[in-house]
């Protein structure tokens, strides 16, 4: 630990970063070698045929008792014993397979409410038919999640467990049609249970609980937060702190948002993320734009539910109630996966007998001049291993070229239609303006890695916001700003990707 400012003496310390440990209530451990593989299975199969509630006739829906709390907690108890990945994937992907739909079911109720549309029926029994019908669409495995929510702690017990579904899945472990139905069905579960109505909006300050500034300190995966006098920095004066809790569990945060209160819009971030104290008190004069540099989730197991979207206009409404006057928000953003996208060009150019079509003559002509190679080969070394940065008359080299390929990578650049980068993608769904590109913005060894030290701000105008999200989720159009359209523009007359 290093850092500490006075009058800490008086606050209970704990380490700033611990090893994180997956939530488990206690089990029995199952593992073991070759030989004992087929007896864990079995104890898996055995498991899931008590654990699984069996689903009762459509008539009976509402009359069958749930099933005794045990068999629920016997599930958890079991899971929680499963020390391995392995053995957590292997039990998900049992569950996920053997315990879906019925799809003969499906097939009847389908069958008996297309042949009723033929006929002339009442309303109320076409209906009837769609609701059986719905009815045999829902996974057996759903009323297993379902009871397992009601236990104490249970809901978190099934964030954790949908983190290790994911984690699964990365690894290959666990694949297949089922197993993504599986994880969309938790995921619309847990989306329903932390919906925005059920979610406390809270600030941290340095004189918030020292759980909670540890937890945000741990948590924080867009800049890490180096000590306590980083993070006393970061809930102070000209900053804000926000996170949701689940009203069930104040306190708790599940997903943080660092806000930076400027006079003007941020182009680096080493503007915000600075090592010297700031000043002690604020004057509201000089704040006129609020600054989105960080939004991290806490549980894994929550990704793709829009607790970030949420927390940002929650946080707008809340620095509006103390800033009246604030008018400009916008995001100071990373470009994860730049580098690693340029990399991937730069390899397959020169692959192709040195073909180069990402930079003109003249910058192929001074990137060699200074790397003393061909560009393409040269640049991967040097983009591989950070050391551009290091040469002043390298780093002014590459200023034109890397702005324009990265306007592209973030305008150009798609998935199904939709902005390939993640963050974009974040801010995009949000109605924001992809508004500025800045070079050389964060010179930190995370962001000279993944991104070149390239940022980019994504502007909040608040009466364009819904608009800006319908026309991107609808119509898959970006708005973005006369900066960004000119570079991307340049990429397109210098290159012929």
């Amino acid at each position: 630990m290093r850092g500490f400012g006075p009058g800490l003496a008086a606050r209970r310390l704990l380490p700033l970063r611990l090893t994180r440990q997956p939530w488990r209530l206690p089990g029995p451990q199952l593992s073991g070698g070759p030989a004992a593989a087929g007896v864990l299975e079995r104890a898996m199969d055995e498991l899931l045929r008590r654990a699984v509630p069996s689903v009762p006739a459509y008539e009976l829906r509402e009359k069958t008792p749930a099933p005794a709390e045990g068999q629920c907690a016997d599930f958890v108890s079991f899971y929680g014993g499963l020390s391995e990945v392995a053995e957590r994937a292997e039990l998900l992907g049992r569950l996920a397979q053997s315990f879906g739909v019925d799809h003969g079911q499906v097939a009847e109720q389908s069958a008996s409410v297309l042949q009723l549309r033929q006929q002339p029926r009442e309303a109320a029994v076409l209906l009837q038919a769609e609701d059986r019908l719905r009815y045999a669409l829902v996974p057996r495995y759903r009323g297993l999640f379902h009871h397992i929510s009601k236990l104490d702690g249970g809901v978190r017990f099934l964030v954790q467990l949908r983190a290790d579904l994911l984690e699964a899945q990365a690894l290959k472990l666990v694949e297949g049609p089922h197993v993504r139905e599986m994880n969309g069905v938790l995921k619309g579960m847990l989306t329903e249970w932390f919906s925005s109505g059920f979610l406390n909006l809270e600030r941290v300050t340095w004189h918030s609980p020292c759980e909670v500034l540890q937890k945000v300190s741990e948590c924080e995966a867009v800049h890490p937060i180096k000590n306590w006098m980083d993070i006393k920095r970061r809930v102070g004066p000209y900053r804000r702190c926000y996170f949701f809790s689940h009203c069930a569990n104040p306190g708790e945060p599940l997903v943080v948002l660092h806000v930076a209160l400027t006079s003007d819009v941020s182009s680096n971030i080493q503007a915000i993320v600075k090592d010297y104290p700031p000043s002690e008190t604020e004057e509201k004069n000089k704040i006129a734009a609020a600054i989105f540099y960080s939004v991290s989730l806490t549980q894994q197991g929550l990704q793709g539910v829009e607790l970030g979207t949420f927390l940002i206009k929650r946080a707008v409404k809340e620095l509006q109630k103390e800033f009246p006057h604030l008018g400009t928000f916008s995001s100071l953003s990373p470009i994860p996966g730049f580098t690693k996208w340029l990399l991937g060009l730069l390899k397959s150019q020169a692959k192709d007998h040195g073909r180069n079509e990402l930079f003109t003559d003249s910058e192929c002509k001074e990137i060699s001049e200074i790397t003393g190679g061909p560009t393409n080969e040269t640049l991967k070394v040097f983009l591989s291993s950070n050391e551009w940065v290091k040469s002043e008359k390298l780093v002014r080299a590459l200023q034109a070229p890397l702005m324009r390929l990265c306007a592209w990578y973030l305008y150009g650049e798609k998935h199904r239609g939709y902005a390939l980068n993640p963050v974009a993608n974040f801010h995009l769904q949000n109605g924001a303006v992809m508004w500025r590109i800045n070079w050389m913005a964060d010179l930190s060894l995370k962001g000279i890695t993944s991104s070149c030290g390239l940022m980019v701000n994504y502007r909040y105008y608040l009466e364009e916001t819904a608009t800006n999200s319908t026309a991107y989720l609808s119509l898959k159009n970006i708005k973005a700003s006369e900066q960004v359209l000119s570079l991307v523009a340049q990429f397109q007359k210098n290159s012929k990707l």
